[in-house]
């Protein structure tokens, strides 16, 4: 189904809904549509069955072969980044090349909110994307993302955040998850500061890197997946459900090159 044929379809329903004119409602439906574009990257509720047993049936250490093998997501009437495995200072790399592109590799997989603990992972970047402010719609772009998808209760969703999922499921067979949250590398934003995302407030940013300081090197983090989901969102996490990596430069129409490498989940 295209996004015309289900506007067509649920124009009253969420004309009334939103509570706005005409001409407003269509500006909103675009805004809607975009905002979709950013969930249908980042997971889904529905874990397929194999996925549904935590630990013994997953590995908790994802290697870059690993990593390579993931889903690719792409985005309607984007270019995709590029993701290749390289060796870079003598150990093995994922490389991630965008140019003016977006797009995701992700796994599902189901981990208990119990079971939430360490995360530890790598990456370096090459530059800075010059222009890029995750806080702006239209800059909303970034070297490096990790990125954690959660199960909730959808029910709370607010009317624009229940049209996204009820869209994302009707266009892609997946609502989209309860929470996101992804870390990320800002040109100029305090480490530790909270972004929320400018289309949803579903999705959140923790900004573990900033500035130019630490280019072109290795970076090895550790972080408690409950303490920033709880810090980002101001409530207990619920089950893991999806992890990913993006590198993005779509909005800025720039370049960007960066790398990853294990992630391990203790």
């Amino acid at each position: 189904m295209s996004f015309e044929d289900f506007n067509r379809r649920n124009h009253l329903k969420w004309r009334g809904a939103a509570g706005l004119p005409l001409l407003q409602f269509q500006k909103f439906m675009l805004a809607l549509f975009i905002g979709l574009a950013i969930c249908l990257l980042v997971g889904c509720m529905s874990v397929p069955e194999k996925a549904k047993d935590r630990a013994s049936n997953l590995p908790t250490v994802w290697h870059v072969k690993d990593q390579i093998k993931w889903e690719s997501v792409k985005i309607p009437g984007k270019v995709e980044t590029r993701y290749s495995m390289v060796s870079l200072n003598n150990r093995s790399a994922l490389m991630a090349n965008a140019q003016s592109s977006a797009s995701m590799l992700r796994k599902d997989l189901r981990i208990e909110p119990e079971l939430l603990n360490a995360l530890s992972f790598s990456w370096q970047i090459q530059n800075l994307i010059e222009g890029a402010d995750m806080a702006l719609r239209d800059q909303d772009d970034s070297p490096v993302r990790l990125v954690l998808a959660f199960e909730g209760d959808r029910s709370q969703f607010s009317p624009k955040n229940a049209m996204l999922s009820e869209l994302s499921h009707a266009l892609s067979g997946r609502p989209m998850p309860y929470a996101t949250l992804m870390y990320v590398w800002c040109n100029h934003r305090p480490v530790d500061s909270v972004i929320e995302n400018p289309r949803t407030d579903r999705i959140r940013k923790i900004v573990i890197e900033s500035g130019q300081k630490r280019l072109n090197q290795w970076i090895t983090y550790e972080r408690n997946i409950r303490a920033d989901y709880e810090r980002a969102f101001g409530e207990p996490p619920g089950a893991l459900i999806g992890i990913g990596i993006m590198t993005d430069s779509d909005n800025t129409r720039t370049t960007a090159r960066a790398w990853y490498g294990d992630i391990v989940l203790d």
